[in-house]
């Protein structure tokens, strides 16, 4: 409590210094404390392009002025990534514990109601997805609709409350409405593929027409939403269904395939009408596509097909490095050579350390519940197939807090290591993602590239490899 109210006499304290220089009421102010920070800096942002980037101080504090803001959705970002929505002359403040991101996150100050509210609605939604749908997805079409529609009605309620207690801006209700609606839609689309995916075991179900008639409600061009999660997560899961409409029959339903990956690409060029909407989408189906790929002559063809719909030469750049990229880990070739270093800090090169059959996976010592459970996890498929290494590298840059954890961990430094150079290394190797796995032959021949230490479907390959 005494650290907040220290905040808001230094806030009072900067806008009484500023009111000389600007009597402009519009001015937007976010600050706010950073609870266990990862670095000494926020990310402030609009549509993922960076506004600023703001320096926290000896008290984890930071502050930010605009003296002009738009209305609408920003977000910032501190190793983890929220949405905060602003209109001029309000005067946020924000605190968060980076040990429990989304949980903790709470505002005060002007403003604070509607983003307390989309907060609210963030985890709402996080909690049924991990308890509640997960079980209403093998329901029969009907039943499935019938529980989304109660989910729905308290949805409605919670909403109806809010506006009546804080008379909400119609900006605001426009962006709640979407949050609802689009969350309500991508269910749907989730249930379309998880049904068509069960299609093969007999256990999927004829959906009716109606069941689509959200579709017609669908603003495929909302410059406002473009960056909007929901919004966005769900135009990337109806686009793997309208895709998956062009080809069914002929093959399974497969996010990484080619064909699914050209149809794909195809519906999003002739239905998205805001370009940078377009782009971006563009940009995710090509990243995805090129990260599974095994076929140059298909890469060249999606390249080719995202390079016409695409107008962002940015993106055009960072596609052509990462087929590059790309190119050097289809399965057959021999992994690149990057450079680590072992638990007594001597530099050795990565093919040098394998020796038998070999799994890579990467940790980071900033997430410790994946640290441990990747950990774990390599631990047991260990014991199920000996005739591999399981390998970890560390993607930190310090070497004394990650050699700490090794060992207080228990854990087996012969099979532990740290990138020397951890930029050059996710380049080279392409870690998009920390539960990204990389299985090879005892030659340091690449078999998977980018499968998941998680994946169901690990063990088969496993097994199939060693056969």
């Amino acid at each position: 409590m005494v650290r907040k109210l220290l905040f808001l006499i230094c806030l009072l304290a900067i806008v009484s210094c500023n009111s000389n220089d600007s009597q402009n009421p519009d001015t937007v102010w976010i600050g706010g404390e950073i609870i266990n920070p990862k670095t000494d800096f926020v990310v402030i942002s609009k549509d993922h392009c960076i506004m600023d980037t703001v320096k926290l101080d000896r008290n984890n504090f930071f502050l930010y002025e605009s003296k002009d803001m738009p209305t609408g959705l920003y977000s910032f970002q501190h190793y983890e990534y929220q949405i905060f929505f602003v209109e001029p002359g309000d005067s946020l403040m924000l605190r968060v514990n980076t040990v429990d991101f989304d949980e903790s996150l709470s505002y005060t100050g002007k403003g604070a109601e509607n983003n307390n509210f989309l907060m609210e609605l963030f985890l709402l939604n996080e909690i049924e997805e991990k308890t509640f749908m997960p079980r209403i997805y093998y329901a029969p079409p009907e039943v499935f609709e019938e529980k989304l529609d109660s989910l729905a009605e308290i949805r409605r309620k919670i909403y109806d409350e809010f506006v009546s207690n804080n008379k909400p801006s119609k900006e605001f209700k426009k962006i709640v409405q979407a949050s609802i609606d689009y969350n309500f839609y991508l269910k749907k689309e989730l249930y379309v593929s998880a049904n068509e995916l069960r299609r093969g075991s007999g256990e999927s179900y004829d959906i009716p027409e109606e069941f689509y008639a959200f579709r017609e409600k669908v603003d495929y061009g909302n410059e406002q939403l473009r960056s909007y999660y929901p919004y966005y997560r769900f135009l990337r899961y109806h686009f793997d269904n309208l895709a998956y409409q062009q080809y069914k029959g002929t093959e399974e339903f497969g996010r990484s395939s080619y064909h699914h990956n050209y149809h794909k690409i195809k519906a999003i060029d002739s239905l998205v009408t805001c370009d940078s909407l377009k782009n971006s989408l563009l940009r995710t189906a090509t990243v995805r596509y090129l990260l599974y790929s095994r076929d140059m002559e298909n890469d060249r063809q999606i390249i080719s097909l995202f390079e016409k719909g695409n107008t962002n030469k940015a993106h055009h750049k960072e596609i052509s490095k990462l087929s590059a990229a790309t190119a050097k880990l289809k399965p057959g070739n021999l992994i690149p050579n990057v450079f680590l270093l072992s638990t007594d800090n001597t530099v050795k090169d990565l093919r040098s350390v394998i020796n038998r059959p070999t799994v890579l996976y990467f940790w980071s010592s900033q997430s410790i519940k994946h640290y441990k459970d990747i950990h774990s996890k390599a631990s047991e498929l260990k014991a199920k197939y000996p005739e591999y290494d399981f390998i970890g590298i560390n993607t930190d840059t310090h070497f004394k807090k990650w050699l700490h954890t090794v060992k207080n961990s228990g854990y087996s430094h012969q099979h532990e290591f740290q990138f020397e150079d951890i930029e050059k290394a996710e380049k080279v190797l392409v870690i998009n993602s920390m539960n990204k796995s990389i299985i090879l032959d005892e030659k340091g021949v690449i078999l998977e590239s980018n499968t998941n230490l998680f994946s169901k479907s690990l063990e088969k390959m496993l097994l199939g490899y060693l056969n």
